[in-house]
């Protein structure tokens, strides 16, 4: 089980950090590139045929701006792509649009801006339904995490 991750600037590197630590999580491997939709069409597509070949099984694609980095990616493979919008202007909210609002039958799947983290775990979802270890990794996850948020909270807090 294999995921990219692919976004368009060197400088979104911090950024795209939390999908690759979300996949170390739960032992998922992964390989990140930056690829650009405008600057390298042809070395987009050359790597996305190489994933293809080579098993890759879920592509997360950050972008900021014009964004049309997942969007392009989802166009060129039947990979479930999740998009992660970057801030880089007006918020980001630019960038949440243009990821989200896809035509129809060429879907992405989109988190919040800047959150590469929930993407991370969303690939970590897509590949549970095939792979019963990784389900099982994410069911214990999600028990641990409702056990720390009790004792945390479950007290109440003061103000």
């Amino acid at each position: 089980m294999k995921v990219a991750i692919i976004f368009g600037s060197k400088s979104d590197t911090d950024k795209m950090r939390g999908a690759a630590n979300a996949l170390k999580e739960f032992g998922i491997e992964y390989k990140a590139y930056v690829l650009s939709a405008h600057r390298v069409p042809e070395k987009l597509r050359e790597v996305l045929k190489e994933l293809e070949a080579d098993g890759f099984e879920c592509i997360i694609a950050g972008a900021g701006l014009a964004a049309h980095l997942p969007g392009v990616i989802a166009s060129e493979t039947v990979l479930p792509v999740i998009g992660v919008p970057i801030n880089g202007a007006l918020d980001g909210a630019d960038a949440l649009y243009s990821i989200v609002q896809m035509p129809k039958s060429i879907p992405v799947a989109t988190v919040g801006i800047d959150n590469s983290y929930n993407a991370g775990m969303l690939a970590v979802e897509i590949l549970g339904v095939k792979y019963p270890e990784i389900r099982e990794k994410l069911l214990a996850f999600r028990k641990t995490m409702k056990e720390n948020f009790i004792k945390e909270n479950g007290e109440g807090v003061e103000l």
